[in-house]
Protein backbone atom coordinates (compact mmCIF):
# COMPACT_ATOMS: atom_id res chain seq x y z
CA UNK A 1 0.00 0.00 0.00
CA UNK A 2 1.41 3.37 -0.80
CA UNK A 3 0.54 6.61 1.33
CA UNK A 4 0.57 10.33 -0.01
CA UNK A 5 2.49 12.50 2.16
CA UNK A 6 2.81 16.39 2.18
CA UNK A 7 6.74 16.93 1.65
CA UNK A 8 6.88 19.66 4.55
CA UNK A 9 5.66 16.68 6.76
CA UNK A 10 7.64 13.96 5.55
CA UNK A 11 11.18 15.19 7.62
CA UNK A 12 12.52 11.54 8.92
CA UNK A 13 10.55 9.71 6.73
CA UNK A 14 12.58 7.08 4.18
CA UNK A 15 11.70 7.30 0.39
CA UNK A 16 9.79 4.11 -1.18
CA UNK A 17 12.00 4.82 -4.44
CA UNK A 18 14.24 7.00 -6.66
CA UNK A 19 13.26 10.47 -7.41
CA UNK A 20 14.70 11.91 -10.60
CA UNK A 21 15.43 15.49 -10.89
CA UNK A 22 15.49 17.01 -15.22
CA UNK A 23 17.31 19.67 -15.87
CA UNK A 24 16.46 20.19 -19.91
CA UNK A 25 19.68 20.28 -21.65
CA UNK A 26 21.80 19.63 -19.05
CA UNK A 27 21.06 16.92 -16.72
CA UNK A 28 18.79 13.87 -15.94
CA UNK A 29 19.35 11.28 -13.16
CA UNK A 30 18.74 10.53 -9.45
CA UNK A 31 18.26 13.57 -7.21
CA UNK A 32 17.61 10.93 -4.39
CA UNK A 33 18.20 7.34 -3.80
CA UNK A 34 15.32 4.89 -2.20
CA UNK A 35 16.08 4.45 1.19
CA UNK A 36 17.24 7.98 1.69
CA UNK A 37 15.49 9.93 5.13
CA UNK A 38 14.40 12.96 4.33
CA UNK A 39 15.95 15.93 5.77
CA UNK A 40 14.56 19.49 6.22
CA UNK A 41 17.43 20.96 3.54
CA UNK A 42 15.62 18.10 1.44
CA UNK A 43 12.61 19.86 1.22
CA UNK A 44 13.16 22.91 -1.43
CA UNK A 45 14.76 20.32 -3.64
CA UNK A 46 11.97 18.60 -3.47
CA UNK A 47 9.83 21.21 -4.19
CA UNK A 48 12.19 22.53 -7.27
CA UNK A 49 12.31 19.19 -9.13
CA UNK A 50 8.05 19.28 -8.39
CA UNK A 51 7.30 17.02 -5.70
CA UNK A 52 4.67 18.45 -3.37
CA UNK A 53 3.65 14.77 -2.16
CA UNK A 54 6.12 11.26 -1.55
CA UNK A 55 4.85 8.57 -0.68
CA UNK A 56 5.44 6.02 2.39
CA UNK A 57 4.96 2.40 1.32
CA UNK A 58 3.21 -0.34 3.11
CA UNK A 59 4.35 -3.55 0.98
CA UNK A 60 1.57 -6.30 1.55
CA UNK A 61 2.83 -9.78 1.60
CA UNK A 62 1.62 -10.66 -2.50
CA UNK A 63 3.49 -7.16 -3.02
CA UNK A 64 7.30 -6.32 -4.20
CA UNK A 65 8.72 -3.03 -4.42
CA UNK A 66 10.25 -2.86 -7.72
CA UNK A 67 13.90 -2.72 -7.22
CA UNK A 68 13.41 -5.76 -5.73
CA UNK A 69 11.45 -7.49 -8.85
CA UNK A 70 13.43 -5.90 -11.52
CA UNK A 71 16.88 -7.31 -9.55
CA UNK A 72 14.93 -11.07 -9.51
CA UNK A 73 14.16 -10.71 -12.85
CA UNK A 74 16.77 -9.77 -14.16
CA UNK A 75 18.67 -12.83 -12.97
CA UNK A 76 16.20 -15.19 -13.64
CA UNK A 77 17.08 -13.83 -17.70
CA UNK A 78 20.20 -13.38 -17.85
CA UNK A 79 22.83 -15.90 -19.15
CA UNK A 80 25.94 -16.69 -17.56
CA UNK A 81 28.05 -14.14 -20.49
CA UNK A 82 25.82 -11.11 -19.32
CA UNK A 83 26.38 -8.47 -16.34
CA UNK A 84 23.92 -7.05 -14.29
CA UNK A 85 23.73 -3.78 -13.58
CA UNK A 86 22.69 -2.18 -9.62
CA UNK A 87 19.37 -1.19 -9.99
CA UNK A 88 18.79 2.19 -10.75
CA UNK A 89 15.27 3.67 -10.43
CA UNK A 90 13.06 0.40 -10.76
CA UNK A 91 15.54 -1.13 -14.20
CA UNK A 92 18.47 -3.49 -14.56
CA UNK A 93 20.47 -2.71 -17.14
CA UNK A 94 21.91 -6.33 -19.05
CA UNK A 95 25.42 -5.76 -20.41
CA UNK A 96 27.44 -8.23 -22.72
CA UNK A 97 30.51 -9.53 -20.65
CA UNK A 98 32.10 -10.35 -23.78
CA UNK A 99 32.40 -10.08 -27.63
CA UNK A 100 30.01 -12.23 -29.44
CA UNK A 101 26.67 -13.10 -30.81
CA UNK A 102 23.57 -11.44 -28.90
CA UNK A 103 21.00 -14.39 -28.29
CA UNK A 104 17.48 -13.53 -27.35
CA UNK A 105 14.61 -15.99 -27.02
CA UNK A 106 11.81 -13.59 -28.73
CA UNK A 107 9.21 -16.30 -28.16
CA UNK A 108 9.97 -15.93 -23.88
CA UNK A 109 10.38 -12.30 -24.02
CA UNK A 110 7.26 -12.10 -26.12
CA UNK A 111 5.32 -14.02 -22.99
CA UNK A 112 6.87 -12.13 -20.78
CA UNK A 113 6.14 -8.83 -22.04
CA UNK A 114 2.31 -9.89 -21.85
CA UNK A 115 1.84 -9.92 -18.50
CA UNK A 116 0.87 -6.60 -17.39
CA UNK A 117 2.85 -4.81 -15.88
CA UNK A 118 6.40 -6.50 -16.94
CA UNK A 119 8.53 -4.72 -19.25
CA UNK A 120 11.73 -6.74 -21.07
CA UNK A 121 13.24 -5.33 -24.31
CA UNK A 122 16.41 -6.17 -25.59
CA UNK A 123 18.71 -5.50 -29.02
CA UNK A 124 17.49 -7.58 -32.14
CA UNK A 125 18.51 -10.75 -31.70
CA UNK A 126 21.65 -12.94 -32.97
CA UNK A 127 23.25 -9.45 -33.69
CA UNK A 128 27.03 -8.67 -33.03
CA UNK A 129 27.97 -7.16 -29.11
CA UNK A 130 30.80 -5.94 -27.63
CA UNK A 131 32.05 -6.36 -24.46
CA UNK A 132 30.36 -3.66 -22.49
CA UNK A 133 27.80 -2.85 -25.08
CA UNK A 134 24.22 -2.57 -22.98
CA UNK A 135 21.92 -5.60 -24.59
CA UNK A 136 18.84 -5.05 -22.90
CA UNK A 137 17.09 -3.83 -19.43
CA UNK A 138 14.38 -5.16 -17.36
CA UNK A 139 11.94 -3.48 -15.14
CA UNK A 140 8.46 -3.87 -13.66
CA UNK A 141 6.56 -0.68 -14.83
CA UNK A 142 4.62 0.17 -11.12
CA UNK A 143 6.38 1.17 -8.27
CA UNK A 144 4.66 -2.06 -6.27
CA UNK A 145 4.26 -4.79 -8.34
CA UNK A 146 1.98 -8.30 -7.35
CA UNK A 147 4.48 -10.94 -6.64
CA UNK A 148 3.09 -13.64 -8.90
CA UNK A 149 3.81 -11.67 -11.90
CA UNK A 150 7.47 -11.56 -11.11
CA UNK A 151 7.21 -15.32 -10.51
CA UNK A 152 5.48 -15.90 -13.56
CA UNK A 153 8.78 -13.95 -15.23
CA UNK A 154 10.45 -16.42 -13.95
CA UNK A 155 8.76 -19.60 -14.37
CA UNK A 156 9.08 -18.58 -18.45
CA UNK A 157 12.74 -17.97 -17.90
CA UNK A 158 13.65 -21.40 -16.51
CA UNK A 159 11.65 -23.33 -18.60
CA UNK A 160 13.22 -21.17 -21.42
CA UNK A 161 16.67 -21.95 -20.26
CA UNK A 162 16.30 -25.67 -20.28
CA UNK A 163 17.30 -24.70 -24.03
CA UNK A 164 19.70 -21.56 -23.57
CA UNK A 165 19.32 -18.54 -21.67
CA UNK A 166 16.77 -16.11 -22.39
CA UNK A 167 19.07 -12.95 -23.00
CA UNK A 168 22.77 -14.03 -23.67
CA UNK A 169 25.87 -13.59 -25.21
CA UNK A 170 27.40 -16.38 -27.45
CA UNK A 171 31.44 -15.85 -27.78
CA UNK A 172 32.52 -16.07 -31.51
CA UNK A 173 33.86 -20.23 -32.09
CA UNK A 174 35.34 -18.65 -36.22
CA UNK A 175 38.63 -17.38 -35.98
CA UNK A 176 40.13 -18.25 -39.33
CA UNK A 177 39.11 -17.14 -42.61
CA UNK A 178 40.18 -18.04 -46.41
CA UNK A 179 39.54 -15.49 -49.22
CA UNK A 180 39.10 -17.18 -52.99
CA UNK A 181 38.58 -14.16 -55.13
CA UNK A 182 37.73 -15.44 -58.23
CA UNK A 183 37.96 -13.34 -61.91
CA UNK A 184 39.96 -13.55 -64.50
CA UNK A 185 40.80 -9.63 -64.74
CA UNK A 186 42.13 -9.93 -61.19
CA UNK A 187 44.10 -13.19 -61.83
CA UNK A 188 45.76 -11.52 -65.14
CA UNK A 189 46.83 -8.64 -62.74
CA UNK A 190 44.36 -6.13 -65.10
CA UNK A 191 42.40 -5.26 -62.43
CA UNK A 192 43.64 -4.43 -58.88
CA UNK A 193 42.24 -6.90 -56.32
CA UNK A 194 40.12 -4.63 -53.75
CA UNK A 195 38.02 -6.79 -51.84
CA UNK A 196 40.60 -8.64 -49.42
CA UNK A 197 41.70 -5.07 -47.75
CA UNK A 198 38.01 -4.62 -46.99
CA UNK A 199 37.12 -7.90 -45.70
CA UNK A 200 40.29 -7.81 -43.78
CA UNK A 201 38.96 -4.68 -42.09
CA UNK A 202 35.52 -6.09 -41.37
CA UNK A 203 36.83 -9.70 -40.10
CA UNK A 204 38.78 -7.78 -37.27
CA UNK A 205 36.07 -6.32 -36.07
CA UNK A 206 34.94 -9.78 -35.21
CA UNK A 207 38.61 -11.23 -34.07
CA UNK A 208 39.13 -13.50 -37.65
CA UNK A 209 41.89 -13.38 -38.71
CA UNK A 210 42.34 -13.72 -42.99
CA UNK A 211 45.16 -16.48 -43.35
CA UNK A 212 45.42 -16.63 -46.97
CA UNK A 213 44.43 -15.18 -50.05
CA UNK A 214 43.99 -16.68 -53.34
CA UNK A 215 43.21 -15.66 -57.12
CA UNK A 216 42.16 -18.87 -59.16
CA UNK A 217 40.18 -17.21 -62.01
CA UNK A 218 37.01 -18.11 -63.54
CA UNK A 219 37.31 -21.62 -64.17
CA UNK A 220 34.89 -23.58 -61.83
CA UNK A 221 37.07 -26.98 -61.26
CA UNK A 222 39.82 -24.26 -60.11
CA UNK A 223 37.50 -22.44 -57.49
CA UNK A 224 36.13 -25.35 -56.27
CA UNK A 225 39.53 -27.04 -55.74
CA UNK A 226 40.71 -23.46 -53.74
CA UNK A 227 37.49 -23.74 -51.55
CA UNK A 228 38.04 -27.40 -51.00
CA UNK A 229 41.87 -27.31 -49.98
CA UNK A 230 41.26 -24.26 -47.78
CA UNK A 231 37.99 -26.31 -45.50
CA UNK A 232 40.17 -29.39 -45.51
CA UNK A 233 43.16 -27.59 -43.70
CA UNK A 234 40.78 -26.45 -41.00
CA UNK A 235 40.08 -23.03 -41.70
CA UNK A 236 36.82 -21.55 -40.36
CA UNK A 237 35.41 -19.54 -42.75
CA UNK A 238 35.70 -19.27 -46.52
CA UNK A 239 34.97 -16.29 -48.57
CA UNK A 240 34.61 -16.45 -52.29
CA UNK A 241 34.07 -13.31 -54.06
CA UNK A 242 33.13 -12.89 -57.67
CA UNK A 243 31.18 -14.27 -60.22
CA UNK A 244 27.67 -14.25 -57.98
CA UNK A 245 25.44 -13.50 -60.75
CA UNK A 246 23.37 -14.87 -63.28
CA UNK A 247 25.70 -14.08 -65.65
CA UNK A 248 27.33 -17.44 -67.72
CA UNK A 249 31.01 -16.37 -66.80
CA UNK A 250 30.26 -16.19 -62.88
CA UNK A 251 30.65 -19.84 -61.78
CA UNK A 252 31.14 -19.04 -58.11
CA UNK A 253 27.53 -20.51 -56.92
CA UNK A 254 28.43 -23.66 -59.10
CA UNK A 255 31.49 -23.80 -57.50
CA UNK A 256 30.62 -23.71 -54.05
CA UNK A 257 27.84 -26.32 -54.96
CA UNK A 258 30.30 -28.64 -55.69
CA UNK A 259 32.76 -27.96 -53.01
CA UNK A 260 30.51 -28.12 -50.29
CA UNK A 261 28.58 -30.89 -47.84
CA UNK A 262 25.47 -29.19 -46.97
CA UNK A 263 23.99 -25.77 -48.69
CA UNK A 264 21.85 -23.97 -46.92
CA UNK A 265 20.69 -20.93 -49.45
CA UNK A 266 21.17 -19.28 -52.22
CA UNK A 267 19.60 -16.13 -52.45
CA UNK A 268 18.48 -13.52 -49.10
CA UNK A 269 15.43 -11.77 -49.25
CA UNK A 270 17.85 -8.84 -48.34
CA UNK A 271 18.58 -5.88 -49.68
CA UNK A 272 21.56 -5.19 -50.47
CA UNK A 273 23.03 -8.68 -50.71
CA UNK A 274 20.23 -10.67 -52.11
CA UNK A 275 22.73 -12.88 -54.03
CA UNK A 276 24.54 -13.80 -51.48
CA UNK A 277 25.14 -18.02 -50.84
CA UNK A 278 25.99 -19.57 -47.66
CA UNK A 279 27.13 -23.52 -47.25
CA UNK A 280 29.01 -25.75 -45.32
CA UNK A 281 32.03 -28.64 -46.36
CA UNK A 282 32.13 -29.86 -43.16
CA UNK A 283 32.48 -27.57 -40.27
CA UNK A 284 33.86 -25.06 -42.36
CA UNK A 285 31.32 -22.29 -43.51
CA UNK A 286 31.23 -20.86 -46.89
CA UNK A 287 30.21 -17.61 -47.99
CA UNK A 288 29.44 -16.33 -51.73
CA UNK A 289 29.64 -13.03 -51.65
CA UNK A 290 27.98 -10.46 -53.77
CA UNK A 291 29.81 -7.45 -54.46
CA UNK A 292 27.61 -5.43 -52.04
CA UNK A 293 29.55 -6.51 -49.83
CA UNK A 294 32.63 -4.69 -50.79
CA UNK A 295 30.80 -1.42 -51.31
CA UNK A 296 27.98 -1.22 -48.82
CA UNK A 297 28.23 -0.45 -45.36
CA UNK A 298 25.54 -3.09 -43.90
CA UNK A 299 24.55 -6.10 -46.20
CA UNK A 300 23.14 -9.56 -45.79
CA UNK A 301 26.08 -10.80 -44.54
CA UNK A 302 26.53 -8.57 -41.83
CA UNK A 303 22.87 -10.14 -40.67
CA UNK A 304 24.02 -14.02 -40.92
CA UNK A 305 27.86 -13.20 -39.93
CA UNK A 306 27.19 -13.27 -36.20
CA UNK A 307 25.42 -16.24 -36.07
CA UNK A 308 28.03 -18.15 -38.49
CA UNK A 309 30.96 -17.15 -36.15
CA UNK A 310 28.75 -17.97 -33.31
CA UNK A 311 28.19 -21.90 -35.12
CA UNK A 312 24.69 -21.34 -34.40
CA UNK A 313 22.19 -23.50 -36.34
CA UNK A 314 20.69 -21.30 -39.31
CA UNK A 315 18.12 -22.84 -41.57
CA UNK A 316 16.10 -21.68 -44.85
CA UNK A 317 13.05 -20.71 -42.74
CA UNK A 318 15.27 -18.74 -40.82
CA UNK A 319 16.54 -16.46 -43.91
CA UNK A 320 12.80 -16.85 -45.18
CA UNK A 321 12.13 -14.58 -41.75
CA UNK A 322 14.88 -11.79 -42.51
CA UNK A 323 12.71 -10.68 -45.13
CA UNK A 324 10.89 -8.53 -42.90
CA UNK A 325 13.51 -6.10 -41.68
CA UNK A 326 15.70 -6.94 -45.13
CA UNK A 327 15.55 -3.67 -46.59
CA UNK A 328 18.88 -2.37 -45.09
CA UNK A 329 19.60 0.90 -47.14
CA UNK A 330 20.16 3.83 -45.38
Amino acid sequence: MKREVPVEEAIGMTLAHDLTRIVPGEFKGRAFAKGHVIQPEDIPVLLDIGKRYIYVLELEPGEMHENDAAEAMAKAVAGSHIVRSEVHEGKVVLRAEVDGMLWVDAAAVTEMNEIDGISVTTRWPRTHVTAGMSVASVRPIPLVIERAKVEQVVQIAERAGERRPVIDVVPYAMRTAALVTTGSEIKSGRIVDKSGAVLREKLAGYGVEVVSQVFPGDELSDITREIQAAADVGVDLVLVTGGMSVDPDDRSPAAIRAAATAVITYGTPMQPGSMLMLAYRGKTAIFGLPGAVLHDARTSFDVLLPSVLARTQITRSDIARLGVGGWLNA
